[in-house]
């Protein structure tokens, strides 16, 4: 199983503070039965200004430092943006841009402030030969009280990618009756962990299994093993 959507790389965003931690968090993905990864730190101009230099510096510090201990992970890097005026920005002047596979890219929404050009985004993006997913739709509680536009989101192009705890109380008791919706009406095409911290781990261990989640990602058609890389 692949998972393209977790905050692993250490000391980058609010995910993994040191490298302790992100072994610990690796050896948990694995246990989960997790074989493939794409680090996505966070991209969001005001509190995590990462760029594809810095990410990149990122996971080869994790690269050498676990090496070091005689631990060998492999993994693969992108992004998780924020779609704001920066990513707008450097869409527009054709800034390079960490893709998750062939041209899918992992973006979000803000929680507080439903956003306002939805439409241009997803139409800038796939102009400029963009796939969008985006990241845990059930979580933007601005669109709990209208369902229709998670289809309307379909429309316009983004795939939607589930967080796996939605589906517990973790978030709250809103956001599982939402990803639940989403879920049983086939509306997801990405299942992922959304790993940030212990905590995670220990909830989604508490709930999942690698027998769990495999059959959650054949029962309803979910589509991570299109992000590897034979």
């Amino acid at each position: 199983m692949l998972d393209f959507h977790n905050h692993l790389l250490p000391g980058i965003d609010d995910g993994s503070p040191d490298v302790e931690t992100s072994l610990m968090l690796f050896r948990g993905m694995a246990d989960l039965g997790f074989t493939d990864i794409i680090c996505t730190p966070h991209i969001i101009a005001d509190t995590h200004p990462n760029n594809p230099e810095t990410i990149e510096n990122a996971a080869n510090f994790l690269k050498r430092e676990a090496h070091k201990l005689g631990v060998n992970i492999d993994f693969r890097f992108a992004a998780e943006y924020m779609l704001d005026d920066t990513f707008q920005h450097a869409l527009s002047t054709k800034q390079p841009l960490l893709k998750l596979h062939e041209n899918r890219i992992l973006v979000e929404f803000s929680y507080i402030q439903k956003p306002s050009r939805v439409e241009n985004f997803s139409f800038n993006l796939q102009i400029a030969g963009y796939e969008p997913v985006l990241a845990h739709p059930e979580r933007y509680m601005y669109y709990h009280k209208q369902l229709g536009f998670y289809e309307h989101l379909k429309d316009l192009g983004f795939e939607l990618q589930l967080n796996l705890l939605s589906l517990t109380p973790y978030y709250g008791k809103d956001v599982q009756r939402v990803a639940n919706h989403l879920l049983n009406n086939q509306l997801y095409d990405f299942a992922c962990t959304d790993m940030h911290h212990v905590r995670h781990l220990d909830a989604l261990k508490a709930h999942f299994t690698p027998d769990s989640l495999k059959k959650l990602y054949e029962e309803f058609g979910l589509k991570n093993h299109e992000l590897v890389i034979a």
